[in-house]
This record gives C-alpha cells, structure tokens and sequence, in this order.
C-alpha cells in the first residue's frame, strides 16, 4: 500500500513540473512578447508561475483539512528556494549581481516573512492575516510594474512560443498543476498517517521539495543561459508569492495553523536565511560558490533536524 503511495505522489510531482514547465513557457512568452525587462519577468510571471504548485498543494490541503501541510510547505519551499535551489545554482555556475536590482523585491521578501511570524504568534493564520497578506501581493506587483525596465531584447528569451499556442500551454500547465497537487496531496497525507509523522514534517520536506522542483529547475535553466535576473528574480518573487498569495489564498478559505516549534525553529530559520540572503546581495558583487556551499550545508542541517 506504501509503494502504491509513494507512486502517486512521484506521480503528482511529475504532474507538477510538466504543468509548471508549461504555464511558466506560456507565461514568459506573453511578457516578451509585451515587451518588459528580463527581472520583471523573474519576480512576477515566472515566479508566480513555478509557485501554482504551492498555491494548489496549500488549497487542496487546507479544503482537506490538513492545514499543517499547507502551512509547512509555504515554510519549506521559502528555505528550500533560497537554500537548495539557489544554493546549487551557484555552485553549479557563480553569478555577478546588481545589487541595487535587488533592493525592493528583498525588502518586501523579509517584510512578507516577518509578517508570516508576527501573524503566527496566535497560533493560526486568519481570514484578516490574509487580507493582509493579499494587500502586501498588490502592492508587490504595483512596485514591480512601477519599477519595470522596457528595453528588454526579444532574444534574451529563448524559446518564446507563437502567440496561438500559447492559452493552449497555460490550460494545459493550469491542469497539471491541479492533477499533480491532488496525487501530491492525497499521497503525502496517506504516507504521514501510516508511518505516524506528522503532516508538518511531511509538508516542509517532501512536499516542499516537490513544490520547489519548478523553481530548480527553472533558476538552473536560466543560470546556465546567463540569464541571472531572472534566475534570481524567480526564486525572491517565489517566496514573496508563496506567503502573500498562497497563505493569503488558503487562509481566505480555512484559516491555517502549524506545531508550536514553528515559531521556535521553522520561521526564524526562513527570516535568518532571508537575511543571509541579503547580505551576500548587498556586500558582493557576486554569489560566489562558497555562498552556494554555505546556503546548501544550512538546508541539509535543516532538513536532518526536522525529520530526527
């Protein structure tokens, strides 16, 4: 019955990074076609495209009641973007920065995770934290359009589909996403109740790292085709969608909740390594591989710790 489990949900995060390939193809292909800067693309389109998958998961959790997944997998997709993901893209290839670039998009990334905690000190995230939580996503998406650069080259993005097929991959990508999420979802929960862990444990590491899979793939992918800002631009737009929009989004639907050590261990670690963050953009004008290094040994450490 386990490996029957286990299928499902290998088969959900199939499902996941097939429909995230899909509807992040469609969605950079409009932006290029309008005409906006390679970051904006990052931090908006992209972003929100490889996070559906933690929108969809966190939804079909909380209407199946296991809020603890949903509330564990906006945490371990944050750490898991900022430490895994961005961790082994720059060991794999070091990247230069502009940290100026950068400055809006981290400030409002450490104000959506301070606000993630200071919500959470009540022990549930409510319908008034996710109004909150919606109003910081419009103000983020307002900032980043204000701040957009328009002299953006049409061949700095490979791969932009025809204008017909485009609906076609977002109604495709959008399907793939709500199967591969259901499969995700159910699995983890079966798995969870079988082995008696709990659905925050399961929820901040396997479906985590499931979820994140769009963002490694897709920073990997632009990395490798020098193209940083958008690397990058995805995986801060990423952590801001993930508590803006997927929390604010759940939590407007079932109000939300997690163990206590999650104000005790889990969310200060995704504040520290949002503030690591920070530092390695703004003193160094490169991500470096002993950042990488640094990033990736913090998220084994983390993850050993939530499963011991």
């Amino acid at each position: 019955m386990v490996i029957v489990f286990l299928l499902l949900g290998l088969l959900g995060i199939i499902f996941l990074l097939v429909g995230g390939d899909l509807l992040v193809k469609s969605s950079v292909s409009l932006a290029a076609k309008l005409n906006v800067s390679p970051f904006l693309i990052g931090i908006t389109v992209v972003s929100f495209g490889t996070s559906a998958p933690e929108l969809l998961v966190s939804l079909n959790a909380a209407f199946q009641g296991s809020t603890g997944i949903a509330i564990g997998n906006v945490i371990g997709s944050n750490i898991a973007n900022i430490a895994l993901v961005l961790g082994l893209t720059i060991i794999i290839r070091p990247v230069k920065i502009e940290s100026n670039r950068y400055l809006y998009p981290w400030l409002i990334m450490l104000v959506s995770s301070i606000m993630f905690f200071v919500f959470s000190l009540d022990g549930e995230i409510n319908v008034i934290d996710g109004l909150f939580f919606i109003s910081g996503l419009l103000l983020f998406i307002s900032l980043s359009i204000r701040y957009r650069h328009s002299n953006i080259k049409e061949e700095e993005i490979n791969d932009v589909l025809n204008t017909k097929l485009i609906p076609l991959y977002f109604t495709l990508g959008a399907a793939g996403l709500y199967f591969g999420s259901e499969f995700l979802v159910g699995s983890s929960v079966a798995i969870a109740k079988y082995f008696g862990i709990s659905e925050f444990v399961i929820g901040i590491t396997i479906v985590a790292l499931g979820t994140s899979l769009p963002e490694l793939v897709t920073s990997l992918i632009a990395i490798l085709k020098g193209q940083s800002s958008i690397s990058i631009g995805n995986l801060i737009g990423s952590n801001i969608f993930n508590v803006f929009a997927v929390l604010g989004i759940t939590s407007l639907v079932k109000p939300i909740g997690g163990p206590t050590n999650l104000l005790t261990i889990d969310l200060p670690i995704m504040i520290g390594v949002t503030i690591l963050l920070g530092f390695f953009l703004f003193l160094s004008r490169k991500l470096r591989r002993i950042e990488g290094v640094l990033l990736l040994s913090i998220y084994i450490i983390y993850l050993l710790f939530s499963v011991s």
